[in-house]
C-alpha cells in the first residue's frame, strides 16, 4: 500500500465519531477514503451529523506520526513473515468478514495471507483453566487442525494459549495452522508471555488486528475483537468458561451471526465450567470430542489424535495401585485428606504415588493442596 492510500485510510479510521458504519457509508457514497475526504461539505452532511462533519475536516491528532510508524513495521517483513495492512477493498481481505455488522475498515496482519481463506473453527475458553480444561483446548485443536480446519482463537492465557499450541502440533506444514486476533497494535505482544508463541503462529498461521500500531491492552478492546474471532469461524467451541467470560461473548456472536455453538462440559462443581452449562442451555451442542464437533461441520470425516492426558507412562498408570489412585480421584479437584479417606492409605504413601502419577502427567497439581486428574483414561 502506498503511502498516500495507507494514509487516507488511517485518517478515516481514526477520525473521532466516525465508527466502521458510517464510514462504509461514506465510501459507498462517494468511493475510497481519498475521495470522501475530497468530497463537497454540503454532500458530506447527508451522512454526518455537525461534530462528526468537523472532526472529518481536520486530520487526527498523531496521524503522520501512525502513518509512519504503519510503513516501518510493515518495512521490518521477512522471508516467510510478510507484513501487511488490508483494507475492506482489498482482494485479500477475509471474505468472512464482509458478512458481519461491522467489519473492520482495515486489517493489521503478520503472516500468510491466504490465496483462499480456509474452513476455520473457534476455540475460546477461560484465562484461568482447570488443567483439564488447558489439556481438552490443546486436544480439540490439535485434532480439529489436523482434519483441515485453521483453529481461531485470541492469544490470551489459558485455554487461547492452548488452541493455539494444540493447532500448531497437529496441523500440517502446508496448511494455515492458526489465526490469532489480538486487541492490540502488532508492534506489541499481549500478554508478553505468548512473545514466542505469537512468533510462532506468525511463521505457520496469522496474527491479526483491527487497531493501528501504539494500540496498548484496552479493555474495551478485547470484546469487540470477538467478533472477529466468530466472524472467521465456522462455530465457536467453548472449552471452559465463568459466567461472566468474555469467551460467552463470543458465542454470543457466532450464534448471532447463524453459526454453531458446541461446549464442553464440565464439573457442576467448578465455577468454569459454569459458562459451558449456561451454553447448553441455551441450545449449544454438547461435545466430548473432536469428532462431535466434525459430525457438524465436516461429516463423515474420521480423524483421531490420543488425549493428551493418555500420554502418560503406561505400565504406572496400568499398575492397579495407580488404576485404584485414579479411580479414587475421579475427575473433580480432590484435597489429601479426602484422598486418604477414600483410600485408606497412610499419607507418606499417597503422597508418594501422587508425586509419581504427576510426574507421568496423569494427575494436575492445583492451588489449596488440591490434586486433579487430567485426560480420561
Amino acid at each position: 500500500m502506498e503511502r498516500e492510500e495507507l494514509r487516507s485510510w488511517l485518517r478515516l479510521l481514526l477520525t473521532p465519531g466516525v465508527g466502521n458504519d458510517t464510514a462504509r457509508k461514506l465510501m459507498a457514497a462517494f468511493g475510497p477514503p481519498s475521495d470522501v475526504f475530497d468530497a463537497p461539505a454540503p454532500a458530506l452532511r447527508e451522512f454526518l451529523g455537525p461534530a462528526q462533519a468537523a472532526a472529518l475536516a481536520k486530520e487526527p491528532e498523531g496521524l503522520s506520526a501512525q502513518v509512519d510508524a504503519s510503513l516501518a513495521w510493515l518495512a521490518q517483513s521477512q522471508p516467510g513473515v510478510p507484513r501487511q495492512v488490508l483494507h475492506l477493498g482489498d482482494t485479500g481481505y477475509p471474505p468472512a468478514l464482509l458478512n458481519l455488522e461491522d467489519p473492520p475498515l482495515m486489517l493489521f496482519a503478520m503472516g500468510r495471507i491466504p490465496a483462499q481463506w480456509p474452513a476455520a473453527i473457534a476455540v475460546v475458553g477461560s484465562r484461568n483453566p482447570t488443567p483439564q480444561g488447558k489439556s481438552n483446548a490443546h486436544q480439540f485443536a490439535a485434532s480439529l487442525a489436523q482434519a483441515g480446519l485453521t483453529v481461531v482463537s485470541g492469544l490470551a492465557l489459558g485455554v487461547d494459549g492452548a488452541a493455539h499450541e494444540g493447532a500448531l502440533e497437529g496441523a500440517s506444514r502446508e496448511q494455515l495452522a492458526t489465526i490469532a486476533v489480538v486487541g492490540t497494535g502488532l508492534d506489541l505482544v499481549y500478554p508478553r508471555q505468548h512473545d514466542a508463541l505469537a512468533q510462532r503462529i506468525a511463521e505457520r498461521g496469522l496474527v491479526v488486528s483491527e487497531y493501528p500500531l501504539r494500540t496498548p491492552p484496552l479493555p474495551a478492546n478485547f470484546p469487540r475483537r470477538n467478533r472477529i474471532i466468530a466472524g472467521l469461524s465456522e462455530g465457536t467451541l467453548v472449552v471452559e468458561a465463568a459466567l461472566q467470560s468474555g469467551s460467552l461473548i463470543t458465542a454470543r456472536l457466532a450464534a448471532e451471526q447463524g453459526k454453531e455453538v458446541f461446549a464442553i462440559p464440565g464439573s457442576i462443581h467448578s465455577t468454569q465450567s459454569r459458562g459451558c452449562h449456561a451454553l447448553l442451555r441455551q441450545g449449544a451442542k454438547l461435545v466430548e470430542s473432536a469428532q462431535d464437533v466434525l459430525e457438524e461441520l465436516r461429516p463423515g470425516l474420521l480423524v483421531t489424535l490420543p488425549a493428551k492426558g493418555e500420554r502418560t507412562d503406561a505400565g504406572l498408570v496400568a499398575d492397579l495401585a495407580g488404576k485404584r489412585l485414579l479411580q479414587a480421584l475421579g475427575f473433580d479437584p480432590v484435597g489429601l485428606d479426602t484422598l486418604v479417606e477414600r483410600t485408606g492409605t497412610s499419607t507418606a504413601e499417597l503422597q508418594a504415588r501422587l508425586l509419581e502419577l504427576e510426574l507421568a502427567g496423569a494427575i494436575a497439581r492445583l492451588p489449596g493442596g488440591l490434586f486433579q486428574r487430567v485426560g480420561s483414561g
